[in-house]
């Protein structure tokens, strides 16, 4: 089974000899020293970002979870749907949480968060830009007004980046004390299995992030991989243009040979969103076949329930998935 489900990169960015050569390279038997600090820098440098207010720590996961232990008493306030951590890290800590629900096009209704904002002063507000399952965008003047209101209740605005890579426009963010954006290197960079997530904030807040941090938040080889592969400047540009050309091919196999029978949602990441009468049928017919795409049988959302979301896979796989829908297609 060909699993297109967790939006992974389909590649690993570096050669088996390479890796094989970091491992041995790796000193596990010792406690990392140096290697945090190499990677402050070296990522850093490559996003233009200050190293001194970037922080690591296992997954974006951890930082959700972090988020949701030390970032005030008050609700957590998200998007529904989204990426499902971000609920179940709530419930870890009986942090109280609201969902807003989308509407039936599959966009938010931003002057109703406007008002829930002011409504329940969350501690909290937390979402994924671009949109996890959807792919697709908020806009810049949602979140800049969302920003000036989350400083006004005194709550924390988390931007979680998973997908901010595959954003091809220059995208600005608000700053401040309140701020947090989240990335990772599960993505676009092929690290899934690494466990890289990244944060950064001013330097009290990350102090505040950082205050039940781990003595050794990493492991000295994921740390070592994920260094090595930031000072290949090139070839990760490379890399993670092969990740966006992906992107983009997968997205049009679906519009050219499903687009007039299958509904599909604009993509700023990784992977395609599907809906309507016969996403579902189309699905089991992949799934038949050898595909594995992600579905949302526990959804509470009967509409969701019936949506499929696919991930990039290699370009011989995509080029299979391509068959496949035509396939498909000409059964309709």
């Amino acid at each position: 089974m060909i699993r297109i489900d967790k939006n992974e990169s389909p590649y690993r960015a570096l050669t088996e000899d390479e890796i094989a050569k970091l491992a041995v390279d790796t000193h596990f038997n010792q406690y990392a020293e140096d290697e945090y600090l190499e990677l402050q820098k070296s990522y850093a440098k490559y996003n233009n970002l200050d190293p001194e207010l970037i922080s690591f720590a296992n997954g974006s996961d951890e930082w959700i979870q972090k988020a949701m232990i030390v970032l005030g008493d008050g609700p957590a306030l998200v998007l529904d749907p989204d990426f499902v951590m971000y609920e179940e890290y709530a419930k870890q800590f009986n942090r109280p949480l609201t969902k807003l629900n989308c509407l039936e096009d599959w966009t938010f209704d931003y002057e109703e968060v406007y008002k829930k904002i002011i409504e329940l002063r969350p501690s909290v507000f937390i979402f994924s830009q671009p949109n996890n399952p959807f792919g697709t965008l908020h806009p810049s003047e949602f979140i800049q007004a969302a920003a000036e209101l989350m400083k006004k209740v005194n709550g924390y605005f988390i931007i979680d980046e998973a997908y901010g890579e595959f954003i091809e426009d220059e995208v600005t963010y608000p700053e401040g004390d309140h701020v947090i954006r989240l990335r990772t290197l599960s993505k676009v960079y092929g690290l899934a299995g690494l466990r890289v997530g990244v944060a950064t904030s001013t330097e009290k807040t990350m102090a505040l992030l950082n205050s039940i941090a781990h003595p050794y938040p990493l492991n000295t080889f994921s740390l070592n991989v994920a260094n090595y592969l930031l000072n290949q400047t090139e070839r990760l540009d490379q890399f993670i243009e092969l990740n966006r050309v992906l992107s983009k091919k997968l997205f049009k196999i679906f519009k050219e040979e499903v687009g007039d029978v299958i509904s599909i949602l604009d993509s700023s990441t990784n992977f395609v969103f599907t809906y309507g009468d016969k996403a579902a049928e189309l699905g089991a017919y992949v799934v038949e076949r050898g595909f594995l795409p992600r579905m949302y049988p526990e959804s509470e959302n009967p509409a969701l329930r019936a949506a499929v979301r696919y991930s990039i896979a290699t370009d011989d796989q995509l080029n299979e998935l391509k068959a496949i829908l035509k396939d498909w297609r000409q059964t309709q």
